[in-house]
């Protein structure tokens, strides 16, 4: 039987130097194992943000509401913050953030503020009304951006549908150009806090800078805020000669150029809403 001839084990023993290096390596790693454990045990997945959307004709107050509701804060809690926040708002808003509150869907995560999120609302406002060519249609007619975010929010709030804003806008270009008081029930409502289709004879006596029975131009601020549909149609009135409007019925806003035909109108809605009482 043929004996397999083996070598002797060769014993490798560390120098000084090289036990120290091994030492320090095993310290290192153990540093590393513990800096890293916990987030092994965590679930590391990114946060998924939440979305917050606040809707074209919004008004402020409820703008604030949203903002407590999705942040879980108290109640008055982002008002608080859209007075101290320092908002980049135009010189013309004397710090009222109405109508720069650009309706859109926000994202909103475990970080987020509520002064961050309404200056973020600004900010759009403020690229939206400086992007082209609706800032190039708004010089063309004279308009400050103010204005043109102050004209849109009553066209978002009297126009029944889209396809009615640019006739709206129209009304209120040529009331203007005729230095007609706008006579728009919406800037009642908004100076008596309401939401109403209703308008009373008393409401229009108001003594108010929101009373456009009484005073001429466009009212101090917006009304609420407006989407892009209405901001579009506020520098790009669809051409006319109309100086009226009533909504009749859902879907069937009647536009007038004379008093006269208006009034045809009105007792048409009138006549419907008693109906519509009765049943």
């Amino acid at each position: 039987m043929r004996r397999e001839y083996r070598s002797p084990r060769r014993r490798v023993r560390l120098t000084r130097r090289g036990r120290l290096a091994a030492f320090l390596g095993a310290v290192l790693a153990l540093t590393v194992t513990a800096l890293l454990l916990p987030g092994l045990l965590r679930d590391e997945t990114p946060e998924q943000p939440r979305r917050l959307l606040i809707p074209e004709g919004w008004r402020a107050g409820q703008v604030y509401e949203a903002l407590d509701r999705e942040l879980k804060l108290a109640p008055g809690t982002a008002r608080t913050a859209a007075s101290k926040a320092g908002l980049a708002l135009p010189a013309e808003a004397k710090g009222n953030p109405e109508g720069y509150l650009f309706p859109a869907t926000y994202p909103v995560t475990s970080r987020s503020t509520a002064d961050g999120l309404l200056a973020y609302m600004v900010d759009t406002t403020h690229r939206r009304l400086a992007a082209r060519p609706l800032s190039d249609a708004a010089a063309s007619l004279g308009m400050t951006p103010y204005q043109t975010a102050t004209l849109a929010s009553i066209v978002q709030a009297e126009a029944d549908t889209p396809a009615d804003m640019g006739k709206v806008a129209r009304v209120i270009h040529n009331r203007l150009a005729k230095s007609m008081p706008l006579q728009m029930d919406s800037t009642l409502h908004y100076a008596l806090g309401k939401r109403t289709v209703d308008t009373s004879l008393a409401d229009t006596r108001i003594d108010h800078p929101f009373n456009t029975y009484s005073r001429q131009g466009l009212p101090p601020t917006p009304i609420d805020s407006p989407g892009m549909d209405a901001l579009r149609a506020s520098v790009a009135p669809t051409p006319g000669n109309w100086l009226f409007f009533v909504t009749v019925k859902p879907g069937d806003t009647r536009f007038s150029a004379t008093y006269r035909e208006h009034l045809k109108h009105v007792a048409e809605f009138n006549r419907l809403r008693a109906a519509a009482r009765k049943t």
